[in-house]
């Protein structure tokens, strides 16, 4: 199959399926006398495990891991490498719950009637508030 019905099949875009060849995580398929990429059913099963890994937010590195453990005796470094990432997923939801704390208190400032919002005061006050990292996004 092509690269577009790997796509299709597999949910991915196009671009996300050249990506993981570029990083590895993908072998570069063989091409037709065309320059055409051709993908079989080991294709379809890896990127599906890919995708199942990134659904639960893992980085690449760690995907590159788990996908060199496949197929072997690996239980122990495959615990490891998940209790290393429920570790960051853990570290990411108390940075979360502190920046819903940061938000209400904030919101609770102003009832929204007033002609001067204390929302827009505090949010103007030199360093009130700031967090150690101004994004929380992914933490590893």
């Amino acid at each position: 199959m092509r690269i577009g019905e790997l796509a299709r099949l597999t949910g991915t875009a196009v671009d996300t399926i050249r990506h993981y060849e570029r990083e590895g995580l993908l072998a570069a398929p063989p091409r037709t006398d065309a320059g055409y990429r051709i993908y079989g059913p080991a294709d379809v099963e890896r990127l599906h495990f890919i995708r199942r890994c990134r659904s639960l937010d893992m980085n690449l590195a760690e995907v590159r891991v788990l996908l060199a453990l496949q197929g072997g005796a690996h239980g122990a470094e495959a615990h490891a490498l998940l209790d290393e990432h429920i570790g960051h997923v853990a570290a990411r939801i108390a940075a979360l719950q502190d920046l819903e704390r940061e938000l209400r208190a904030l919101r609770a400032r102003c009832q929204g009637d007033e002609p001067a919002c204390a929302i827009l005061e505090g949010l103007a006050e030199p360093g009130a508030g700031l967090p150690a990292k101004s994004h929380i996004g992914h933490s590893h």
